[in-house]
């Protein structure tokens, strides 16, 4: 694997997480783009918080999201950076319908009303197409197949938004907007002429030249860094002893004309089993 190397907290894009996240931990921030994404009003928001972690049950998956966003009308935001395109095109669309069921459960306590449940939206903001028709937003709500005039009012939403996309489908200023999350510099911000982007960029050079969160920053990088390497550690020596225990099958495969199962056990290491089973697979075959 060529070396790649790390970049530094300046050089980071709205599309890195930890860039995404400290500037769009801005109430102020956050109301302005939900506002332009959704082309409503939202005089306030009520709380921010970044990288909130639903864990409600032992055995189910947790989920860490980016933003999570409340207004003065009680709607919730989930605001996601995605930069990585899976294989599978079911991915995206079931984590956020995973997301979204977490945040209803987190949202209502055991016992009360179903209508406690509050209007929420979940918006993924995508370097790549993730339905592949060109579109710079996709919005998904439930409608009756039967007549797509009649939807089920259920007051949930899913967005997708994709940096890359080609359609003439949303104004001038959107397009801007997403260009400048996946290319965040001084030039694509003198440029613009949306107050928006002005403001997105005033945020984006604090949050840079803040030394106590570039240290931030640092430690992360590496905290991951051991991690990975750690990981590669545990893959190769789980590798070691696979090889081994490959290696015992073989040896136990070559001693079946000559020993007996109890024999081949304590010499390989094996379960009596398990060398009864070989002989019974190799008389078969």
């Amino acid at each position: 694997m060529p070396y790649q190397r790390k970049r530094t907290l300046q050089e980071l894009n709205l599309s890195d997480d930890f860039l995404f996240s400290k500037v769009f931990s801005d109430a102020e921030v956050c109301r302005q783009v939900l506002e332009k994404i959704l082309k409503v009003k939202i005089k306030k928001i009520k709380f921010v918080e970044s990288q909130k972690t639903i864990d409600l049950v032992m055995e189910s998956k947790a989920i860490r999201l980016d933003i999570y966003v409340q207004d003065e009308k009680e709607t919730i935001y989930n605001v996601e950076m995605q930069n990585d395109k899976y294989p599978d095109e079911s991915h995206l669309p079931k984590r956020s319908r995973y997301y979204q069921g977490n945040m209803d459960l987190d949202l209502i306590q055991k016992g009360e009303s179903y209508l406690g449940l509050k209007k929420s939206f979940v918006i993924f903001i995508c370097t790549f197409d993730p339905i592949g028709v060109g579109r710079h937003i996709y919005t998904f709500q439930n409608t009756c197949q039967e007549d797509f005039n009649l939807t089920l009012n259920d007051e949930r939403a899913i967005i997708y938004l994709n940096t890359r996309g080609k359609l003439d489908d949303v104004d001038e200023s959107l397009k801007e907007l997403l260009r400048y999350i996946e290319n965040t510099t001084e030039c694509n911000a003198e440029e613009s002429k949306s107050s928006l982007i002005k403001m997105l960029n005033n945020k984006v050079s604090q949050v840079k030249q803040d030394k106590r969160l570039e240290v931030e920053y640092m430690t992360l990088l590496e905290i991951k860094e051991r991690e990975l390497q750690k990981g590669i550690k545990i893959g190769i020596e789980q590798g070691i002893e696979q090889g081994k225990e490959e290696e015992k099958v073989e040896i136990a495969k070559n001693l079946l004309d000559v020993l007996d199962d109890e024999t081949i056990a304590s010499a390989t290491g094996l379960e009596v089993e398990e060398v009864r089973q070989m002989r019974l697979l190799t008389m078969k075959g």
